[in-house]
């Protein structure tokens, strides 16, 4: 019997949180995967090295209070406008805001949700940890210190 590969998007913001997700690309290939993460210089090698299976979200961080409320809602958007395209059984993400409104959009509809947080934290939450840990499926830390502060969580060690 023949079984479609699961469609599983990868998502997350660039720089630290784009690497600790790229250590997962030995098993993009056992899914019919699409990843994605914001337009920055840095990582327009991925159109190249991913081809067809990548896409960018606009880049902003809350740094630039000004301009980052209106990135934001326009990632919002457009991050329905992926979901819708994509259509994600999953959504695997270690953050950080671009991944928050991808997940909370893909759990409204239906998708699974598993969030790694992110190494650099041992013993604090991360700002979208804390909003995606009540609605993610799995939430996987790195460290068992932070299974203090998510109990739920599924020590998962190191990505790195």
């Amino acid at each position: 019997m023949y079984m479609s590969k699961k469609n599983v998007m990868f998502i997350a913001s660039t720089g630290g949180h784009l690497e600790e997700l790229l250590q997962l690309a030995p098993m993009f290939d056992k899914y019919n995967y699409h990843l994605i993460t914001e337009k920055t210089k840095s990582n327009m090698y991925l159109k190249d090295k991913y081809k067809n299976k990548v896409s960018y979200l606009v880049y902003g961080t809350k740094h630039h209070m000004l301009t980052y409320p209106f990135k934001l809602l326009f990632n919002c958007f457009k991050s329905l406008y992926f979901y819708l395209i994509y259509a994600p059984d999953y959504i695997i993400t270690t953050g950080v805001h671009t991944a928050g409104p991808m997940c909370c959009i893909g759990k409204l509809l239906g998708s699974k949700v598993i969030y790694i947080e992110t190494f650099a934290n041992m013993v604090t939450k991360t700002a979208t940890g804390k909003l995606i840990y009540p609605i993610s499926d799995k939430f996987i830390v790195q460290w068992e210190s932070m299974k203090k502060l998510y109990p739920d969580a599924e020590v998962g060690g190191w990505i790195f």
